[in-house]
């Protein structure tokens, strides 16, 4: 066990730095100059390469990468251009809201996805079968902002029954939660269909309906353990991916979240923000594949961490 875990964390953090490394270098190639965002469309050139040099933008790329990795060790990830304050207290300030939004997003997608691939797998081929999958197609296809804005539309403006935005409230959460849900389903539900009508097909399904067991038995006790195996390395993946912040659907609603604090990072080129957000989501992917790995052998005792 030590030893896995020794190699998981030289894994992470040469994934942390791989990625470190490739967002930094994309940022600088960009044509885009921070610079001029900060000092204005009047600004003289003497006033631009003023800025410049007391940002260190006019040093080569090594050496920004390296004094910027020098403070990424010591847990500085760097000071806002723009908004002139630290990204750790940019992102700490939105963190609550992004794994609020997070949990209630995953648990509802989780709920829909694998009521829906159970009960498909159970009918397999017949109207009810069909129907899910069509069904989660669409969900899987259907644009975000789309998703949001019917249901705001229906839930907030027509009925009533949730505000139009905002955060702070059970009530403010319902409707971002319930559109990452539907638009997650869908590929929680394929994923557990497949699965489940694969170990429905093993042995030892068919020697436990031998035995005389019952149906919700061997449902519950033998084939969902095994067949969920897949989801949670999908739910470790959707970890990071809702890190990283749902842009369009914060932005219906009005969530404070982090991928917003990211939106407008990149419209105003703001890279140490755009650099902490990045960050965060790789190193919530990396943490949520390991508790995804850690959490295998509980529900599959054959799976050994070696």
């Amino acid at each position: 066990m030590a030893g896995y875990f020794l190699r998981r964390l030289v894994q992470s953090a040469l994934i942390l730095l791989g990625v470190s490394f490739i967002t930094y270098f994309l940022l600088f190639i960009l044509p885009a100059d921070p610079v001029r965002q900060i000092a204005g469309r009047a600004a003289t050139a003497e006033t631009v390469a003023n800025i410049r040099e007391q940002l260190g933008l006019d040093q080569p790329f090594l050496v920004q990468y390296s004094r910027y990795l020098a403070g990424l060790f010591q847990g500085d990830l760097g000071r806002s251009f723009l908004q002139r304050t630290e990204v750790s207290t940019l992102i700490g300030a939105r963190l609550p809201a992004t794994l609020q939004l997070m949990a209630a997003g995953i648990a509802t997608e989780l709920v829909l996805g694998l009521s829906m691939g159970v009960a498909a797998a159970l009918t397999r081929g017949k109207a009810l079968d069909n129907f899910l999958m069509i069904t989660s197609f669409v969900t899987v296809s259907a644009p975000q902002f789309v998703v949001s804005l019917l249901l705001l539309y229906v839930f907030a403006v027509k009925l009533g029954w949730f505000p139009i935005g905002g955060y702070g409230t059970f009530a403010h959460i319902v409707l971002p939660a319930l559109t990452l849900g539907l638009l997650g389903s869908g590929w929680y539900s394929r994923m557990m269909r497949s699965s489940m009508v694969e170990v429905l097909r093993t042995d030892y399904i068919r020697t436990a309906r031998a035995k005389g067991l019952t149906r919700a038995r061997v449902i519950l006790r033998h084939a969902l353990p095994n067949a969920i195996l897949p989801v949670i390395a999908m739910i470790g993946i959707d970890i990071g991916i809702f890190m990283g912040g749902i842009v369009v659907v914060e932005s219906v609603f009005g969530w404070p979240g982090i991928g917003q604090l990211a939106w407008q990072a990149i419209q105003r080129v703001d890279i140490p923000i755009i650099m902490g957000v990045t960050l965060v989501s790789a190193a919530a992917i990396v943490i949520g594949n390991l508790l995804a790995d850690l959490i295998a052998p509980f529900i599959d005792p054959r799976i050994k961490l070696r």
